[in-house]
């Protein structure tokens, strides 16, 4: 199925719950994106070739604000990937209860095998391209998979070079040009202030709790770090080669000081080094997919052992596996909550760029788990009282919230 059909596919069934009735002509609104941006950006390589490659900016929805939502760097962020993507923003917003509307960006290509002077160059490229549609209060976008605070300084800056300094035109940027203290943990520091809430609610000790993380990017390595310093059992990790597996528990800190040395978890000792799939299946409390899209589908779903799924990456499960598990009563806690922690940051850097301060970490901590956890607990609460799943009752929520700014603007 079609990413986009497949998040359409579930809004339509949350839309049975609003509190009030969604007509074919609301639910069209709120499914059809605002503005579809497809730019083509050409570059000269290093050897003398250019090369041209496809870019996306959607803008999905700006009902309660500005247009919010990071900008991809992979060969699949594709037209239909990047509108999927922008959409889960919209309801990712709303969810929290942020100011901003939703949006993703992405270029089709793999940048691990562009120079950095290539990724620049194309990255001034993609920012001209589509500066005209962007704004501290139009459209702010942020990093995410393939980029990182590097990109979006650049983009600032090309963006600056029309406009003057501005930054908030972007999120995620170093600290040093305005950037957030705390932003580069906060997606993963807010999944684990869900895991943290889940095991409240479970009554489970985090030292008899037992994690996997698949993934060990930016958001799965602040997971693993942070989750390990609370006292969780990491039982396994991986990265896009492989995976390794310990049922004592990883030594995180450990791992992470290998793994930055060597780059890879090839030679790393006293643990079992399997593939990706096998650790998707390995037996644990909290499985938590944090790396890319659909990796659990109808092929693997019921070989799934864990009790409770995380989705710390953007929409890993797809909707055939999502009734495999619902029927096995496994609870899956939707990434539209669990990997908000870096948009809610992202709120705070905004924030911090327009009246030009900046946050102590403590702070930013603080504020992120004060809005993450009443988020969790409304999502949860919402669950229970209308016996429905998780995914559904944070969609439900968030088509609510705009739903009723969209009443009051006018728009329906």
């Amino acid at each position: 199925m079609d990413p986009f059909e497949e998040v359409n596919l579930s809004l339509n069934k949350a839309s049975k719950y609003t509190n009030t009735k969604v007509t074919d002509g609301i639910l069209e609104m709120l499914t059809t994106p605002w503005r579809e941006i497809i730019v083509s950006c050409p570059i000269k390589m290093d050897n003398g070739e250019t090369k041209v490659f496809s870019g996306y900016r959607i803008q999905h929805n700006a009902v309660r604000g500005p247009y919010k939502g990071g900008v991809r760097f992979h060969p699949d962020a594709n037209h239909s990937e990047v509108k999927a993507l922008s959409s889960l923003m919209t309801w990712k917003n709303a969810i929290v209860d942020i100011p901003f509307g939703g949006a993703k960006g992405g270029i089709q290509v793999d940048p691990n095998k562009l120079s950095k002077n290539e990724l620049y160059n194309l990255t001034k490229r993609y920012t001209l391209s589509i500066d005209k549609f962007l704004g501290p209060n139009t459209d702010i976008p942020a990093p995410d998979l393939g980029t990182n605070s590097q990109t979006m300084a650049w983009m600032m800056d090309a963006y600056g070079s029309i406009h003057g300094y501005t930054p908030a035109i972007v999120t995620g940027k170093p600290v040093e040009l305005g950037g957030s203290i705390g932003r580069d943990s906060s997606t993963g520091r807010g999944v684990v202030f869900i895991i943290d809430e889940v095991c409240k609610k479970l009554k489970l000790n985090p030292k008899n709790t037992s994690l996997i993380i698949q993934g060990f990017g930016q958001v799965g390595s602040w997971i693993a770090q942070i989750a390990f310093e609370k006292g969780y059992k990491i039982m396994a990790v991986s990265n896009v080669n492989g995976a390794i597996l310990s049922n004592k528990g990883i030594n995180i800190p450990n791992l992470i000081e290998y793994y930055n040395s060597n780059k890879t978890f090839d030679g790393y000792k006293n643990v079992e080094h399997i593939s990706n799939d096998d650790l998707l299946l390995a037996k644990c409390d909290f499985l938590i997919p944090a790396a890319i899209e659909r990796v659990i589908t109808e092929k693997n779903a019921d070989q799934i052992r864990s009790k409770i799924i995380i989705e710390a990456a953007n929409h890993p499960v797809t909707p055939e596996a999502d009734k495999i598990l619902e029927s096995k009563n496994i609870d899956i806690y939707p990434d539209t909550l669990v990997n908000s922690g870096g948009v809610i940051v992202s709120y705070f850097e905004w924030i911090q760029n327009l009246y030009q301060h900046q946050w102590e970490i403590e702070r930013v901590n603080s504020e992120l788990q004060k809005i993450i956890t009443k988020a969790f607990i409304e999502v949860y609460d919402n669950a229970k009282n209308k016996n429905i799943s998780f995914r559904l009752s944070a969609l439900t929520i968030g088509l609510n919230r705009v739903i009723h700014t969209a009443d009051l603007r006018g728009y329906i």
